[in-house]
């Protein structure tokens, strides 16, 4: 038995989500059914994280165990064959430790969110990043953005559905940008709560538009009741961009 680690690049749009599900396609499914075509197996795949519905990822992290005898390359390249025409590509394929594990031996996780400020309509980007017609003041934005960085409890940017033993997390990074139309905001923590990096984007949109202060950031940090949260960004703008690994 061989474990192979993955590098999955996918578009989030027409699946619910990268985990599995049982009403509707995942990249999990995919990816599985493609990797059983390959080598006549059962085989599950294992990834860094999870995704919601319309979440994409650059490079994403996961494993698979295969009993057949097959190069790491031979393997990518059948992958890539079968899972046309899903949005989805194996960009690395090679064999690991079988210690080695996608989820749990990852030590860091790292997302972007893309936000297009224009009143444009969008067109290549349509389903690829959330719109905010309103300008943004991603200076105030930022410095808002500074109030949740270290370790604190989330409770406030955690969905209800959160399966997560605890709200506390140790959040490393996050960083707001602007590149002419476009505002990035970087995030980067050991593991996230589920919708916690969605739920900060939309409170720190609030604080570009002007309708909330940078205090009111930390304010609904301190309160730890997500009823405090102002706003929910949508998940089209949402990439999983990297997982770090102790021996990479």
């Amino acid at each position: 038995m061989t474990r192979f680690a993955l590098t999955i690049e996918f578009d989030g749009s027409p699946f619910m989500g990268l985990q599995r599900q049982a009403h509707g396609p995942s990249v999990q499914q995919s990816v599985e059914e493609a990797a059983a075509a390959i080598t006549g197996e059962d085989v599950r795949m294992h990834a860094a994280g999870r995704t919601d519905t319309g979440v994409h990822a650059l490079a994403m992290r996961a494993h698979i165990d295969v009993a057949k005898d097959i190069e790491a390359f031979r393997l990518m390249e059948g992958l890539n064959a079968r899972l046309r025409p899903d949005p989805i590509a194996i960009t690395d394929c090679r064999a690991v430790a079988g210690d080695w594990h996608a989820r749990f031996s990852c030590i860091g996780r790292a997302y972007v969110y893309r936000i297009v400020n224009r009143r444009a309509p969008l067109t290549l980007d349509r389903g690829k990043a959330w719109q905010v017609a309103k300008p943004l003041d991603h200076a105030a934005m930022h410095e808002a953005a500074q109030h949740l960085v270290g370790q604190h409890d989330f409770t406030t940017f955690r969905s209800v559905h959160c399966q997560a033993q605890s709200p506390e997390k140790s959040l490393d990074r996050l960083d707001v940008e602007r590149a002419g139309d476009e505002i990035r905001i970087h995030a980067e923590a050991r593991s996230f709560l589920h919708h916690q990096v969605r739920s900060m984007v939309g409170c720190l949109a609030l604080v570009g538009m002007g309708r909330w202060t940078p205090g009111d950031v930390r304010s609904a940090l301190e309160a730890r009741d997500r009823k405090a949260l102002g706003l929910n960004a949508p998940p089209d703008g949402l990439y999983f961009v990297k997982a770090v690994y102790p021996d990479e």
